[in-house]
């Protein structure tokens, strides 16, 4: 198996066709320079993140600084990361229908046919 090195990322593009299947510059989420910067830096990231690649350089610790909330995002490429991690991981909303099935179970308000009614009325 070929060895990872930071040349061979920095050449691949990165893509996340889950999330963004049109691509980052498409979205809408993401700057023309921040949707660059992720497809060209977002192997090495990930890389980082994920402990498949140790830092080398002052870059290196920068992003992995900046991907742990270490320190604020200084570069364009740390803020287009720090901006995607944030758009993936968001909380997922609920649909208008709900997100579980309706519970037609026992209610207190169902009334049986064969049950007494009771009524109370005042006499005055």
């Amino acid at each position: 198996m070929a060895e990872i090195t930071r040349d061979t990322l920095l050449q691949k593009n990165y893509s996340d066709p889950k999330n963004y299947p049109y691509g980052f510059a498409r979205s809408g989420d993401f700057s023309i320079s921040e949707s660059k910067a992720l497809s060209q830096y977002g192997h090495l990231i990930a890389s980082l993140v994920d402990g498949k690649l140790a830092p080398s350089t002052d870059e290196d610790h920068g992003f992995l600084q900046a991907a742990f909330g270490k320190k604020e995002p200084e570069s364009v490429a740390e803020r287009a990361w720090v901006k995607y991690q944030k758009r993936i991981n968001r909380p997922k909303l609920g649909s208008i229908y709900g997100t579980k099935a309706a519970d037609i179970g026992d209610d207190d308000d169902t009334i049986d046919d064969d049950a007494p009614i009771e009524l109370d009325v005042d006499d005055e």
